[in-house]
């Protein structure tokens, strides 16, 4: 599976999985935190960024395989894998299923009730529509703290820590995110239900206006033996946000995963 990558660091292997409608560099803010112990790699998920889409996209059973596929091809042996939102329950499922050492989860998708998904993804599509402006006002809307503010306050805390550069590129990467459509359709009835057997964090903004921080009691019911944390003044996507925190919580994950005898020889 072809997917387009940034790779930085050296050590044990840490893929950064983005969420929906957005790209790797959802992760640019703490690469440089974790490829200090890492070899980082962040990648365009099939369908988003650069990545090209599948021909046929069943959500999460699609991703979880291309994944699986993209390791093997690339000779990841069961890396750490760190999401956000679609990303960690996807970094979830390819823990649940052996394919990885440890696996962190940022807001993951997967403890909704019905009614929230549709919340989430209605949030999300509006975004989608408004990405489609005209790009030349794009540029002009985001040297403004309101167009960022307007833009991207559902999901950080404080947009204004975006660039103006950094705010476009990722309007650009949602409107060109051609497996949106699928992704979102198979999303409203997804939800996350196993069980993995390496090291797990789930960590929750506490500002999460997306996924509402009410999911994290779900998620600690669903997953009792993992570690469960508090992003405390983080929105949806916290790596803009609070990024040293973030890398920390990765980094805790990973260790943990380190001092742990390997399940899978």
């Amino acid at each position: 599976m072809t997917l387009h990558s940034v790779r930085k660091g050296t050590g044990e292997p840490l893929v950064l999985i983005h969420g929906i409608g957005h790209h790797w560099r959802a992760w640019e803010p703490v690469i440089d935190l974790l490829a200090e112990h890492h070899d980082v790699i962040a990648i365009d998920l099939p369908g988003f960024g650069r990545s090209p889409a599948p021909a046929d996209n069943q959500g999460m059973p699609s991703a979880v395989a291309a994944l699986a596929e993209y390791f093997a091809e690339t000779g990841l042996d069961r890396p750490h894998v760190a999401g956000n939102s679609l990303g960690g329950a996807i970094a979830l499922e390819l823990a649940a299923a052996g394919h990885a050492r440890s696996a962190t989860a940022l807001s993951p998708a997967g403890f909704c009730t019905p009614a929230q998904v549709r919340r989430a993804l209605s949030i999300l599509r509006g975004h989608r529509v408004g990405a489609f402006t005209p790009t030349p006002l794009l540029k002009v809307f985001y040297r403004t703290g309101f167009g960022k503010a307007f833009s991207f306050g559902w999901l950080v805390r404080d947009p204004s820590v975006l660039t103006a550069e950094r705010a476009l590129a990722d309007t650009l990467a949602l409107r060109g995110g051609r497996g949106f459509g699928a992704v979102a359709r198979h999303g409203r009835a997804y939800a996350y239900t196993a069980r993995p057997d390496v090291p797990v964090t789930v960590a929750w903004g506490s500002r999460d206006r997306i996924f509402l921080p009410v999911q994290a009691g779900v998620a600690r019911e669903r997953l009792p033996d993992a570690h469960h944390v508090a992003l405390d003044g983080c929105g949806h996507v916290p790596m803009s946000d609070n990024p040293t925190m973030v890398a920390e919580v990765i980094l805790h994950t990973t260790t943990a995963a380190t001092i742990r005898p390997r399940a899978h020889s």
